[in-house]
């Protein structure tokens, strides 16, 4: 525990190597209770924050401007720590595989600058075993040390939810791990000072790892149920959204629902698992079942809006489309594997003319990885079919009067809607002359 009351006294700092949607939030909160530095290698964002300005709408902009937090790009003011929490992502590359050359690259960084007797405390998703057979490695080769002697190594999840303004990072129960008890007591101990809804402890490093994948799939394969409904009741002519509700009357519902699943946790995590149970020659079944549904739902919903505009007697690359939402998820300017890019690109294949609409997204990241323009909302004018993708709040909002007023002068049944998330009324949007579809 000597590391934890050095911290505690100001004796000893700690970092957070990796400041996004994950790093941002625990950097800031540690500041409030020891001497922290936040290392980012991208300068430009580092710069940001130093102005005040927080991308990423995790903790606000008067909360950056006031933090204690050093912001900083350069890797030395990594040494002045002793207790490092390791939090950049881990994504997947184009064949679905785990590419942790992020996190390799974070060791290396981090152990070229290892003070010795420091704790270093992974938070990025990987598959079980990482930490200790593929980390830790790197870290004694840069640094010259050896793990169990000269510095010690734990596991903790996050569990951040991005955009979610109730489920906070101080009210979630953090899960800790360590390679020996006492370097995971010491690691519940630092982390008690942030999470009020307290710590979970594993026992051991792989299990923690595991754990983060598991509560990742379920959800991935939840969802997965979901849209195999909806693509079947679409046959059926039965509308979801009314089974649902009808569903959740019950007790022990579950309270899924159909949508795009992409972002940098749900859409890329049960990849990890399946990859490691192949390389165990287990054949994941049912993982990799939602996995495929979930990713093929934007190329579906691209083809229904393409019967729907033939139904209505639209030339498809004559018509005027307009897609409500480029980012993952709804109130979250985060693009990052935004299954909306599926829809899109479907749509282009038959020459469709489509623009984008996101008062949430960063319309030059939006440019930058996609090279989508982005328009503001008022300029959604003489649209023949708009297709509301993510619920952001914005879109939420709009009344009746305001939807009308995007769309041309059309006969009744020629205004398309596409309403993914099921956010306005069938009967409703039918009453006013739409022609509306849900998933």
């Amino acid at each position: 525990m000597k590391l934890y009351e050095k911290l505690l006294k100001g004796e000893e700092k700690l970092a957070v190597v990796g400041l996004g949607y994950v790093g941002l939030p625990i950097a800031v909160a540690f500041a409030e209770k020891v001497k922290t530095i936040g290392f980012d290698i991208n300068r430009n964002k580092i710069e940001q924050y130093q102005k005040g300005e927080d991308a990423t709408k995790e903790v606000g902009e008067e909360v950056i401007r006031t933090t204690s937090l050093q912001f900083t790009w350069e890797e030395e003011k990594l040494r002045e720590a002793k207790f490092i929490i390791i939090a950049v992502p881990t994504p997947v590359h184009i064949d679905k595989t785990p590419d942790l050359s992020p996190v390799i690259q974070a060791c290396i960084l981090a152990g070229r600058n290892l003070a010795k007797d420091s704790i270093i405390v992974f938070e990025s998703t990987v598959y079980p075993g990482v930490t200790e057979e593929i980390c830790v490695p790197v870290l004694e080769k840069e640094s010259g040390f050896l793990c169990g002697r000269d510095f010690k190594v734990g596991y903790s999840p996050e569990r951040i939810n991005p955009g979610d303004k109730v489920h906070r990072l101080k009210n979630i129960v953090k899960i800790v791990s360590g390679m020996d008890v006492e370097t995971r007591e010491t690691v519940a101990k630092v982390y008690e000072l942030i999470i009020d809804a307290g710590v979970h402890k594993v026992g051991s490093i792989k299990a923690a790892e595991a754990a983060k994948l598991v509560e990742n799939a379920q959800r991935d394969i939840n969802i997965a149920f979901m849209n195999e409904l909806a693509m079947v009741f679409e046959k059926m002519d039965i509308n979801t959204r009314e089974v649902i509700e009808a569903m959740n009357t019950k007790w022990n519902a579950l309270g899924f629902t159909p949508g795009l699943v992409g972002g940098h946790c749900i859409g890329v995590d049960p990849y990890y698992f399946i990859y490691q149970a192949e390389i165990l020659g287990y054949h994941s079944q049912i993982i990799l079942s939602g996995r495929k549904i979930n990713d093929d739902m934007g190329g579906y919903i691209g083809e229904i809006i393409v019967k729907r505009m033939i139904k209505a007697g639209k030339l498809v690359n004559k018509a005027k489309i307009y897609i409500m939402g480029i980012t993952f998820k709804e109130n979250c300017p985060d693009i990052r594997n935004s299954k909306v890019l599926d829809i899109i690109n479907r749509l282009r294949e038959y020459d469709a003319e489509v623009t984008v609409v996101d008062p949430q997204a960063d319309s030059a990241e939006v440019k930058k990885f996609y090279n989508l323009e982005v328009v503001n909302l008022s300029e959604v004018t003489e649209a023949d079919c708009i297709v509301f993708a993510v619920a952001h709040k914005e879109f939420v909002e709009l009344t009746r009067a305001q939807i009308d007023r995007m769309y041309r002068v059309l006969p009744p049944r020629e205004k398309l809607m596409i309403d993914v998330k099921s956010i306005f009324n069938k009967e409703e949007m039918e009453d006013l002359g739409y022609a509306y579809w849900s998933l």
